[in-house]
């Protein structure tokens, strides 16, 4: 990879503290995704949003099949390099795994601001000099395509493939997460390809909305953010992009299945799109 761990300050404010005493947002996504890089009590929570909503922990398994659909698509379309910002820990097939199989050649940038997160992706990306990860608040556009590694492995004169899965609700209101989606792709040429999945609560459709604000709740307290939106809220982030065929639709419509054949309800409580700059 093309970064130092020399280049990692882990002591700045724009990181979030990485403790077994209180959960976390990568801890708690590792959780539900039955990984290995968490605490209790970050599967503590993850117990009780499965509790308030039972088929919550498929939605983050099929935000995984969202993920690989998305970048296979984008590949199809002749994208080479992505950015996964708010990238989380390591997982099962990540970003770059499935980019690099459509193409060998392809370039990947994890971006996320969490340290541990950061030494995690330095550790596993060593060997893979067109991968790297940096640390960078995704609220802050100017620091992520200013980074060293971004500049380096990314030709931002050509398209890029960016993805925001499961990202965004981790952004409050005050920090403008519609402007954030637009000075992305603003940045980015024609062409340029956006994957978004975002928690939602649905206006009229009980008991979803209900439910949602309940996990909502829960998660405001436990991890100080997930905030769900409505369905417009979310359908514009895709505002000024051209929307595939799918729309805005239910989560696990990526995952194979349907809301009403068997499977707990949880995953309509997010919503996802694939779209392109024109």
């Amino acid at each position: 990879m093309s970064g130092s761990l020399q280049t990692l300050d882990i002591s700045e404010d724009r990181f979030v503290h990485w403790s077994g005493d209180s959960p976390n947002v990568a801890r708690f996504y590792d959780a539900m995704l039955s990984g290995k890089d968490n605490f209790a009590v970050d599967r503590a929570v993850a117990r009780e949003v499965a509790m308030l909503a039972p088929g919550v922990p498929r939605l983050f398994h099929d935000n995984r099949t969202f993920v690989a659909r998305a970048v296979r698509h984008m590949a199809d379309q002749g994208i080479t390099q992505f950015i996964d910002l708010g990238c989380g820990l390591p997982t099962a097939d990540n970003t770059h795994q499935i980019a690099q199989r459509c193409d060998p050649a392809a370039r990947v940038v994890y971006i996320d601001r969490d340290p541990v997160v950061v030494l995690h992706g330095y550790a596993f990306l060593a060997d893979n000099s067109q991968t790297a990860v940096v640390g960078a608040d995704v609220r802050d556009p100017g620091q992520v395509f200013g980074a060293v590694d971004v500049r380096h492995l990314l030709d931002l004169s050509r398209p890029v493939g960016v993805l925001l899965t499961l990202t965004l609700h981790h952004v409050h209101d005050d920090d403008d997460p519609h402007g954030l989606v637009r000075s992305y792709m603003d940045r980015l040429p024609a062409g340029s390809m956006l994957a978004l999945s975002h928690f939602h609560a649905a206006e009229t459709e009980p008991p979803f909305d209900g439910r949602a604000r309940e996990v909502e709740h829960l998660l405001l307290a436990a991890l100080g953010s997930g905030w769900f939106r409505s369905r417009a809220a979310i359908a514009a982030f895709f505002d000024g992009l051209d929307i595939d065929r799918h729309g805005l639709r239910p989560l696990e419509h990526w995952g194979g299945h349907r809301v009403g054949n068997g499977r707990p309800h949880g995953s309509s409580m997010a919503l996802c799109g694939l779209a392109r700059k024109p």
